[in-house]
């Protein structure tokens, strides 16, 4: 729709073609706004994969990076805490299990961070998924991308 508006151009595409019942077009894989297109931000759904990416896989009490981490309430909710941005942390299983029903205070444990909500994100969705090798030079806050995991490094990023 962009495109047949004269709203974006296309700078490279794909061996894939889209038809319509009049014509055909090669499907584009990069596209580029001709101006400004004001776009909302918008706050990330609370969920296990958003705090692991939030906490950067690390555990918050040791600092253990692990792809086996857990969700820990930093005020339990047996004890009346929530389930919110401010109140879960990742946790690798044995902090989890140390910690049990207590505070971190009563645990004898420190949060590596306070927990936030994350800062919205526009690029957010480059944390799932295969970055393909067609964009990478339209992308240069990319400092290294790990293919099977599909995670990558932004300097300054969340």
């Amino acid at each position: 729709m962009l495109l047949g508006h004269g709203k974006a151009e296309t700078l490279e595409i794909t061996d894939a073609v889209i038809r319509s019942a009049y014509e055909e077009h090669a499907e584009p894989s990069i596209v580029r706004l001709l101006y400004m297109v004001k776009r909302p931000l918008h706050q990330r759904r609370l969920s296990r994969r958003e705090v692991f990416i939030r906490d950067r896989h690390t555990c918050q009490y040791c600092g253990k990076q692990s792809g086996r981490l857990t969700l820990d309430h930093v005020m339990p909710r047996s004890r009346g805490g929530e389930h919110s941005w401010t109140n879960i942390v990742s946790a690798c299983d044995r902090c989890n299990h140390r910690k049990a029903r207590r505070t971190p205070r009563e645990a004898n444990m420190m949060l590596s961070r306070e927990p936030q909500p994350p800062r919205p994100n526009p690029y957010a969705f480059f944390h799932t998924g295969r970055i393909q090798d067609q964009w990478r030079p339209y992308l240069p806050w990319l400092t290294s991308v790990s293919e099977a995991g599909g995670e990558f490094a932004a300097a300054g990023g969340d």
